[in-house]
């Protein structure tokens, strides 16, 4: 016999599925490079941004992200965005020329307002990690890690990215660009 905590559990297997298939979807779109297939994937009013970390001390370890207002790796709009997918896509970027090759890795997705996503809300809270790998050349590696808070709005067939954060684990960029998407 079905019950109600049944059928919400079958509810959020479903939700949950959904959801990892649309990160797992876009991260190979990154892999492989088809950016204006990404493009489509993300909402006209989305906010992309990967703030600073700064090194603090124990006791002010709760501001050591970058304020909304203030410095960030990377703050873009859809417009700017687009941009830089232009810009990568006419084979004379310097910085990538010649091209990287990446693999994203997300892991640990969860749905933040899973009571309300169970009702049908317009927007889903996600928090996942990322580990992404940038190799170029013979010898230039690279590692992003970190958390990603998505905002994933639901559109008829699926999702819109509305919002990404990535918080990155290391206060400092060792890599020489960050020319790929997180």
């Amino acid at each position: 016999m079905m019950t109600v905590e049944s059928m919400n559990n079958v509810k959020y297997l479903s939700l949950i599925k959904s959801v990892e298939d649309f990160l797992y979807f876009e991260a190979d779109l990154l892999d492989e490079r088809r950016y204006e297939e990404w493009l489509k994937l993300l909402s006209d009013d989305i906010r992309y941004r990967i703030p600073l970390r700064k090194n603090l001390r124990f006791s002010q370890s709760h501001r050591d992200i970058s304020d909304e207002n203030d410095m960030s790796w990377m703050d873009d709009d859809k417009e700017t965005l687009v941009k830089r997918v232009t810009q990568i896509m006419t084979g004379v970027h310097w910085a990538e020329e010649p091209m990287s090759r990446a693999s994203h890795l997300v892991t640990n997705i969860r749905i933040e307002n899973v009571a309300e996503a169970l009702e049908g809300a317009s927007e889903l809270f996600i928090s996942s990690r990322a580990l992404v790998h940038r190799s170029r050349l013979d010898t230039e590696v690279d590692f992003f890690i970190g958390r990603r808070k998505d905002i994933l709005r639901v559109v008829p067939g699926g999702y819109q990215l509305a919002s990404r954060t990535v918080i990155l684990d290391q206060s400092t960029l060792l890599a020489k660009n960050l020319t790929i998407f997180l």
